[in-house]
């Protein structure tokens, strides 16, 4: 069965290094699509739907804002599980302050050099390998600025109340981007950040481990 994998803002298929697929999936990175002025999150996800061969049984992996993108791919198909890491399926779910940012439009106000900038001397700080610093530190130097700009537009626009089925949700208990305390995950991580796909990913891959071998077992079975 295909596992369709949909990246998070400004990264791309790098940021899925250490996951691992059993032989039963085949992983296929969706890359992103030059996004259409003011699209929203929903009419972007329509587009990117069209990669995605849903004539055969498959399933949806998103991380941060690509969790964000399967939900509204989930509402069009009928993927046999949609897995999320480190995001949210619910536009109530977004924290307060990015309510309020979206609101008082302060995204436009912050120049997404200095976006980029701030995320390379967190690097410093951060807890990752230092093979997997230098990866994110080259995911961000090559990220487009117009994307960025648009992304982060859509996602505090972002409106949606529908939940797949079924529905798994990955998170780190000390996710510093999207606060655990606003959301409900199936699945969660002890002080796993966002970006414990690649920090904590032996917890992560143990989680996706049983998910993909229960929904890929199904499809071999003609279940789904």
């Amino acid at each position: 069965m295909k596992c369709y994998v949909i990246s998070g803002m400004a990264a791309d298929r790098r940021v899925f290094n250490h996951l691992q697929f059993p032989h039963t999936v085949e992983p296929v990175f969706l890359e992103w699509i030059t996004p259409q002025q003011t699209e929203t999150l929903t009419a972007y996800a329509k587009r990117l739907a069209l990669k995605i061969d849903a004539q055969k049984p498959f399933m949806l992996l998103g991380l941060s804002m690509g969790g964000m993108i399967a939900v509204e791919i989930a509402k069009l198909m009928q993927p046999s599980a949609t897995i999320l890491l480190s995001s949210i399926p619910l536009s109530s779910q977004l924290p307060n302050f990015y309510k309020l940012a979206g609101k008082l439009q302060l995204y436009k106000m912050v120049p997404v050099g200095l976006i980029k900038k701030a995320s390379l001397v967190k690097r410093f700080f951060a807890t990752e390998s230092a093979e997997d610093k230098q990866t994110l530190r080259n995911v961000v130097i090559e990220s487009d600025a117009a994307f960025i700009r648009w992304a982060m537009e859509a996602v505090l626009k972002w409106e949606n109340d529908y939940l797949p089925n079924p529905y798994f949700h990955i998170h780190g208990s000390s996710d510093e981007i999207l606060p655990m305390k606003y959301t409900r995950p199936t699945h969660i991580i002890p002080n796993g950040k966002h970006l414990m796909v690649m920090t904590r990913s032996g917890e992560v891959n143990g989680i996706l481990r049983e998910i993909f071998n229960q929904h890929s077992a199904k499809a071999g079975d003609g279940k789904v």
